[in-house]
């Protein structure tokens, strides 16, 4: 690498590292969501690189960046390069909030037209059978049962979960208290049953723990008393799948999103639904109004006064 392009390269490998600390201290994101926003920066990075393309962060042009999306088009799919094109909206963005730059490069620059996928969900069966196939004879067995209840009871998402305080638990008052994304705080109902699984849990199991100095207060441990992580959440949930015969494709977020459309098909508002979610917007919510035809059909035939 010449001198000229290692000069670029550290230009831009310094404007990223001020936008990481922006969003983790301005925006209160969360380390994941970094990751991604910077993951696909060192994607345009790599490319400039690649291509010989000696041109700083401030100085890169709309020509340029349309040449890097279009040779990008080529390898991805139209939803991940949608989500680079955004991510660099907001790297220009910030750059201009700083006064480093006057316009973004990515003004013109339109996302492709995405068909917006419906998230799978499971049907109540389907959750019991989950939660049946636990087995309860170990430890573990306590611990994962209370897990899958709270992320159905409580329509959490995977890291709201490993990072739930035990002095988040309110439920004497029927309710969690949840940092969500940016570090939003909300309070979500929890059911009686899911208290009670909770309890057991932490009477039974977890008081025998040895936590780590750091995880004192962190509610779901694993067997060296540290806090979970997303890949094991996740590797729980697929094993009990295969093993309750289960046939579809779930995470840990198929939880939360059968949280909210057995919400919906009985009944809530939505915007109470976007409340216990922690969406930001309604539109976010919006995306559980795929209820099923018949219960559409129930719908119209139970109140419409044509029936």
């Amino acid at each position: 690498m010449s001198c000229f392009l290692y000069f670029y390269k550290m230009k831009w490998e310094q404007a990223l590292k001020d936008y990481q600390n922006y969003l983790r201290i301005e925006r209160g994101m969360s380390e994941n969501t970094l990751i991604n926003y910077s993951f696909d920066i060192k994607k345009l990075m790599r490319w400039l690189e690649g291509n010989q393309i000696q041109v700083s962060p401030l100085k890169i042009d709309e020509n340029q960046v349309q040449e890097f999306i279009y040779q990008l088009a080529k390898k991805v799919n139209p939803r991940s390069q949608s989500r680079v094109i955004s991510g660099l909206k907001g790297f220009f963005n910030y750059l201009i909030f700083e006064d480093y730059r006057k316009t973004n490069p990515l003004e013109l620059i339109e996302s492709p037209k995405t068909v917006r996928k419906l998230p799978d969900t499971l049907s109540q069966q389907e959750i019991d059978t989950l939660i049946k196939t636990i087995d309860l004879s170990s430890a573990q067995g306590e611990r994962n049962r209370a897990m899958l209840e709270t992320l159905y009871s409580c329509g959490l998402r995977v890291s709201e979960l490993i990072n739930l305080k035990m002095s988040d638990l309110f439920f004497d008052e029927g309710f969690i208290q949840v940092i969500g994304k940016g570090n939003k705080q909300r309070f979500v109902p929890i059911a009686k049953s899911t208290i009670k699984y909770i309890t057991i849990y932490k009477n039974e199991i977890r008081i025998h723990e040895n936590p780590s100095k750091e995880n004192q207060d962190i509610l779901f441990l694993n067997r060296r008393g540290k806090k979970l992580s997303r890949a094991m959440v996740f590797t729980l949930i697929k094993q009990l799948a295969e093993k309750g015969g289960v046939r579809k494709n779930i995470s840990p977020h198929t939880f939360r999103h059968s949280f909210a459309t057995h919400l919906l098909e009985n009944g809530a508002d939505l915007r109470a639904i976007q409340q216990m979610l922690g969406h930001e917007c309604i539109t976010t919510t919006e995306i559980y109004m795929h209820v099923n035809r018949k219960h559409l059909s129930e719908v119209l035939m139970k109140y419409h006064p044509r029936r």
